[in-house]
């Protein structure tokens, strides 16, 4: 048999991506959280407000509150109102002085600033034009009663946490937390802090996928690194299956002697994907362990975080019942020409440039982590397209990919 007829046929990303998702559906189980707990956490339930938010009419400025048909002449300052106060109602040629977020008293309808008025014994005189309406927040204009304040399948940042708390929820109901097994294979690799002997290597992917799981809400069982044997990789993936919904591995997923791991999941479960027609990234594996699913990335550094990013991320994120899963990219220009494309999929680590767009890191090897710390994000190349300086190319920060 020729070695061309021994490599694996390299599945497209894309059809890598559907499979993957089309195995996996969401978790069962919910649970209630305090709000203040819920961060990057998948809302359970449509969140619906039982206020209007605002509250009531509130004024957007310092100053004073009149009717905007009355701002011709010199009013009396009736009432002062303070935010978390109740005004009165204001008579047709009066204002009330009124302070950001206080309450629009009845009868007014524009508030102007205090730095267009003049207050003199008591009355103040408007100095700019003023019409109907001017800062003044509406009641409801944010947030309506009965209204879906966050739809389920939302993840929640800050921004929908607080939005959360605005329409008054204490408590939040999420989708339960997926377990996921962890460990690297390879008997080179040791832990930062251990002495570091001819031959051997630190193992960063424990560090990076942990981190990155951590961050899309998963519970982590780390079983640390299993030595470079079929029977100590059959026993890790055992005893993974029995703790976790899904075992993520890094390193052993090539075809070499010591690379167990295919051999593994064979004889424990079943084998569905192998080898994607990405760069970096290539070697790549999902399966099933009992009743787990099993993920494969590479060992070498930045196709193991790569291969996460594209494949692992939303996998992980339609298990918890996410409504967006794909990352979003955006065209901007190419700071240097690429007139040798690879013939895979190409994903390449790119900042973003000021003068030029987006600038390359010298070294694109799948060893060099530094090239990933160094970047904003991925520049995500079709196999085969070349393209010159200057040209839109679709790029994806790392804001979208590793949170």
């Amino acid at each position: 048999m020729s070695d061309a007829a021994k490599k694996p046929a390299l599945t497209p990303l894309d059809d890598a991506l559907a499979t993957l998702l089309a195995q996996v559906q969401p978790l069962a189980g919910r649970e209630t959280l305090p709000t203040t707990a819920a961060r990057g956490r998948v809302l359970a339930a449509d969140l619906v407000s039982p206020v209007d938010v605002p509250p009531a009419d509130n004024s957007a400025m310092d100053g004073y509150a009149l009717r905007a048909a009355d701002a011709g002449g010199a009013l009396p300052v009736t009432q002062r109102i303070p935010a978390g106060s109740v005004p009165q109602p204001l008579a047709a040629g009066e204002a009330a002085r009124i302070f950001t977020g206080a309450q629009v008293p009845p009868g007014a309808d524009a508030v102007v600033m205090q730095e267009h008025t003049e207050l003199v014994d008591g009355r103040v005189r408007v100095t700019q034009p003023v019409r109907p309406g001017q800062h003044v927040r509406l009641r409801g204009e944010d947030v309506k009663a009965g209204g879906v304040v966050l739809s389920a399948g939302t993840r929640l940042d800050a921004v929908a946490l607080g939005l959360a708390a605005t329409a008054g929820a204490a408590e939040l109901t999420v989708t339960r937390r997926p377990r996921v097994a962890l460990f690297s294979t390879g008997d080179e690799l040791v832990m930062p802090g251990e002495p570091l002997p001819p031959g051997a290597i630190y193992n960063s992917n424990r560090f990076t996928l942990r981190a990155l799981l951590e961050g899309l809400g998963c519970e982590v069982v780390d079983l640390g690194i299993v030595p470079d044997r079929l029977d100590a990789t059959r026993a890790a993936l055992r005893e993974a299956a029995s703790r976790a919904d899904v075992i993520v591995t890094s390193g052993g997923v090539s075809v070499g002697e010591e690379d167990h791991l295919k051999p593994a999941v064979q004889a424990e479960g079943q084998l569905d994907l192998w080898a994607i027609a990405i760069k970096p990234g290539k070697p790549f594996a999902h399966g099933r362990v009992g009743q787990a699913h099993f993920i494969g990335l590479p060992g070498n550094p930045v196709s193991s975080l790569v291969t996460f990013c594209v494949l692992v991320r939303p996998f992980l994120l339609k298990l918890q019942g996410a409504a967006r899963l794909a990352p979003r990219g955006y065209r901007i220009p190419a700071g240097f020409d690429w007139p040798r494309p690879d013939k895979r999929r190409e994903f390449l680590r790119v900042r973003l440039d000021e003068s030029s767009g987006l600038a390359l890191f010298g070294n694109q090897s799948s060893g060099v982590l530094t090239s990933a710390f160094w970047a904003d994000g991925l520049l995500d190349n079709p196999a085969g397209q070349a393209f010159a300086q200057g040209e839109l190319v679709r790029f994806i920060p790392f804001s979208e990919l590793l949170s």
